[in-house]
């Protein structure tokens, strides 16, 4: 037997029908995104929609249809869960194998239909749910919602002693640059004299106001930075970052390849 497959035993103790998973699925969808599942249709009692509370998009759709609607034998009814992938290649590749089917009644798009009888795993289940809530995800939540980054950032000895300012305490404020966000890791480039990835600091807040203009230099939002770690002078220097990295220039934030990400760490 499947090792993921509930089932339900008669009192004899022989296994029987499978057990749905859709009450495990639904504590969990209640427990990480305090949603409840929403029954819209008076002929179907037993479909249940979970939705974005601010877009009111779908993320998931629990339906129970009967197998063989499903290319499976036998006629009995089965819970499946609908969710919306961001590839559609990835799509192609989960109705390749047990348990995944092409979206039922949401063909269009990258909708598929999962089998909540056990044969998928509840925590495979659940990775899947998680997919569709960000791939319905509207763009601000998309934003906030996204896993942390690493960046290097430039730091200008001619406008801010940034070595100093370490010196004087483990965390500052900086320019908040676009795109990053709490959470993230940010690398400080000081420019020549230097030319040197001297500094990791975790970035613990952003959208700080600011107005501030002075010369070439403009700032209208502040993030807070703490020291993570310092780096001699001679480790990462401009050449190495280009010889090593493909790193050539740092004139604003930009990501890092996973490279130079590992050497860092």
């Amino acid at each position: 037997m499947n090792p993921g497959h509930l089932t339900r035993l008669t009192e004899e103790g022989k296994e029987t029908m499978p057990a749905s998973l859709r009450g495990p699925l639904f504590d969990y969808v209640k427990k990480k995104y305090g949603a409840l599942p929403e029954h819209l249709w008076r002929r179907y009692p037993d479909y249940a929609i979970f939705r974005h509370e601010d877009s009111r998009k779908w993320f998931g759709l629990v339906m129970n249809i009967r197998r063989g609607s499903l290319g499976l034998q036998g006629e009995e009814a089965v819970d499946v869960l609908n969710v919306k992938l961001p590839d559609p290649l990835l799509a192609d590749l989960l109705v390749r194998q047990p348990g995944y089917f092409r979206g039922y009644h949401i063909s269009r798009g990258n909708w598929v239909s999962i089998l909540l009888d056990g044969t998928v795993p509840l925590d495979e289940v659940c990775k899947w749910l998680d997919t569709s809530f960000l791939a319905t995800a509207s763009a601000a939540k998309k934003r906030k919602l996204r896993p942390p980054r690493e960046w290097i950032i430039p730091a200008n000895p001619k406008y801010y002693d940034v070595e100093a300012a370490f010196a004087a305490a483990d965390e500052i404020v900086w320019k908040q640059g676009a795109g990053i966000r709490k959470g993230d890791t940010v690398f400080l480039y000081v420019a020549q004299p230097v030319s040197a990835v001297l500094f990791k600091c975790l970035v613990t807040e952003t959208d700080i106001p600011c107005s501030f203009e002075s010369g070439n230099v403009r700032i209208r939002s502040l993030m807070r930075i703490r020291l993570l770690k310092r780096y001699p002078r001679d480790q990462f220097t401009f050449d190495v970052l280009g010889e090593k990295y493909g790193i050539f220039a740092v004139r604003g934030p930009r990501g890092i390849p996973n490279s130079l990400s590992e050497a860092l760490k």
